[in-house]
């Protein structure tokens, strides 16, 4: 069935039917993109389809929607997957610089998003990540991720043509576009859903529905509630269906069912409609969850991975230029194979959030301490060559303290009194903190509780500007600035969270929105300041001091080639447990970032600088000066420096 004479057949009869408008020449391109991917192809599929009865109609009917996709892909992205193709390793270079906003929230609308790409473009943004714009259901709608149809935008922001035309300057301005697809789940108003509400048996088998508690039961005493105190349990009774719906984060948002290979052709459809509109990269919401078996918490399963290397080789073939975000909030050994493993590297999602980075940042702050960061990320697998992280240090979701007891354990800690601190130190109750935030989720059964909170709010500015201490506001600052500057040079893509390079504090404001109130992680997602934004270039401001360091450090990272994805990431040991070491090492050259997370000045003696490799001059990347090695360094308080070798830059 899956010998090259079937295959040849499959494409000859695609020719025949929607390739049949393209000339020869495009035809042969998609024989040849379909010939070298096929094996990526057939095997996921084998593994998660391959006992169906009728596989070879399901794997046919696949081939057909990447080649009608295919037959449907704009001349100036069929440029543009020719562009990537030629330049593969483009997402992982040090001129990445991401930014993240809700449309809404940032310009109102596609077309004011498009009147701020000078705006963009000033901080030196090449990624633009809008939050969930798809149409949602109405209100309450998990800010956006409980979808009701795919192929609309939310009438609020514009059309999908604005959404095209937006990718389209946004290309021309050297900025990618990536938008989210959610892909576990649909809102219960999704077309597919009201049809299995109404009692339709072949869109009942698109979600997960049971006729009583039986199934429901057994599979809840393995799986973890996502939202304990807003949304407990994992199913939802309907009355008008007499049906369990699992609805693994809210009652309103139904899994899909990924074992009927139905619920895979139409998700491939809408992935390839989205590339199609010029969206060059999808950030896949939930994938930990796609996949369900008795007797396991149905996170993180390898047909989870499956549906990733399948979707990501039937998308090489019709849109090569699309890439996918695996969106994955899991511990290290469960995060890497996102970015794939063993046969599948290089060929599961090329990008993923490198939470652990983010929480380590966090933890290093409060406790003035790197001991802990030193060690978990030194424990991070490395990741395949043709893969990067997607780092940050905030997004517009809650922080969970994700802080193993092995870990923490192995630098003389406890990880539940730990954890606890730290939801303490930035909810605010730790005496003396510089931290204003708010617990979000308590679970009584871990005692876990996450944290809500803007970077500015969190890294001390908003109780420093109350208290009119501009002591304290210089070192919230010098915070911000630090955290940025850790991200930058670790690798990988960084992304600006909007309103972070502004120095944006907490927005109560959603206390008045009754639809909001309940979920204070809108505290985090204000409107943008357009007002306060005119202050950016003034240096007297601290918008002005934010902005502009932002910017310099925009600049810093685009210019350091050696912070390319491809080049290694170690964490170093400086013999000072206040000052975190970084070392990058690869065929691009070596560099060493030191950053110094307390408020007082800190030294990192010549000795191990010296066994690290860096002697005499040194040359730091962030302002061009030169520092002689030969002594010990100080960094300021929350300074950070990036050194190489002057020669390095000569070779460059």
């Amino acid at each position: 069935m899956t010998t090259d004479s079937w295959l040849f057949q499959q494409v000859d009869l695609l020719i025949q039917g929607p390739l049949r408008l393209l000339d020869p020449f495009e035809q042969a391109i998609f024989r040849a993109r379909l010939e070298e991917h096929w094996s990526d192809v057939i095997r996921p599929l084998r593994h998660l389809y391959g006992q169906h009865p009728d596989f070879e109609t399901w794997l046919v009917k696949f081939l057909h929607i990447i080649a009608q996709n295919y037959a449907h892909r704009p001349h100036d992205l069929r440029l543009l997957d020719i562009k990537r193709a030629a330049r593969p390793d483009w997402f992982q270079e040090s001129r990445m610089i991401g930014y993240v906003c809700y449309t809404d929230r940032f310009a109102d609308t596609l077309t004011g998003v498009r009147k701020k790409i000078p705006y963009l473009n000033e901080l030196g943004v090449t990624y633009l990540h809008l939050m969930p714009l798809l149409k949602p259901r109405p209100r309450p709608n998990d800010g956006g991720y409980a979808v009701a149809d795919y192929r609309q935008v939310d009438p609020r922001l514009g059309t999908m043509d604005d959404l095209s035309q937006l990718a389209v300057e946004l290309r021309q301005n050297g900025i990618s576009l990536c938008v989210d697809l959610v892909c576990n789940h649909t809102a219960k108003e999704h077309e597919w859903a009201q049809k299995a509400l109404a009692g339709d048996p072949v869109y009942q088998n698109y979600y997960f529905m049971f006729p009583d508690r039986t199934l429901p039961d057994q599979y809840e005493r393995t799986l973890r509630e996502i939202f304990p105190e807003s949304a407990p349990g994992s199913f939802t009774w309907y009355p008008e269906a007499e049906r369990w719906v699992w609805t693994t984060f809210h009652e309103y948002q139904w899994d899909l069912n990924y074992q009927n290979p139905a619920v895979f052709a139409e998700m491939l459809d809408i992935m390839l409609f989205l590339a199609n509109q010029g969206v060059e990269i999808l950030r896949l919401d939930a994938v930990a969850f796609m996949w369900k078996r008795m007797g396991t918490d149905c996170e993180n399963l390898p047909e989870a991975h499956y549906l990733l290397q399948a979707f990501r080789a039937l998308s090489r073939v019709a849109a090569p230029a699309l890439l996918l975000k695996a969106e994955a909030i899991v511990p290290p050994p469960q995060l890497v194979p996102y970015l794939g493993q063993g046969e599948a590297t290089n060929k599961e999602c090329e990008i993923a959030y490198h939470n652990v980075l983010m929480v380590m940042l966090w933890s290093a702050l409060a406790e003035r301490k790197v001991n802990l960061a030193t060690y978990a990320l030194g424990k991070m697998p490395r990741i395949p060559s043709g893969c990067a992280w997607v780092t940050y240090v905030r997004c517009h979701d809650d922080i969970g303290w994700a802080v193993t007891e092995e870990d923490a354990a192995a630098v003389g800690l406890n990880g539940f009194l730990h954890r606890a601190f730290l939801s303490d130190f930035y909810s605010g109750r730790f005496p003396h903190t510089f931290a204003r935030g708010a617990t979000f989720q308590f679970n009584p059964k871990t005692g876990d509780r996450r944290i809500s909170g803007t970077l500015a709010s969190l890294a001390g500015l908003e109780v420093a500007l109350e208290q009119k201490d501009w002591r304290a506001v210089d070192l919230a600052v010098r915070r911000i600035l630090l955290l940025h500057s850790m991200i930058f040079v670790y690798g990988g893509i960084p992304l600006i969270y909007m309103g972070d390079e502004l120095g944006l504090l907490n927005d109560y404001s959603y206390q008045d929105d009754p639809s909001r109130v309940g979920d204070n992680r809108w505290m985090h997602r204000p409107f943008m300041d357009w007002e306060r934004a005119g202050e950016r270039l003034d240096w007297q401001s601290v918008t002005g001091r934010i902005f502009q360091g932002l910017v310099r450090l925009v600049q810093a990272r685009k210019r350091t080639s050696v912070l390319h994805a491809e080049t290694a990431v170690t964490p170093v040991w400086t013999h000072n447990e206040h000052v975190l070491g970084l070392l990058r090492h690869g065929p691009r050259g070596r560099l060493l970032a030191l950053a110094n997370f307390t408020e007082h000045v800190q030294t990192v003696p010549r000795y191990r600088l010296l066994e690290l490799g860096f002697s005499g001059e040194l040359h730091n990347c962030l302002n061009g000066r030169l520092l002689d090695a030969w002594s010990d360094i100080q960094l300021e308080p929350y300074e950070s420096l990036w050194l190489v070798h002057p020669e390095q830059l000569h070779s460059a």
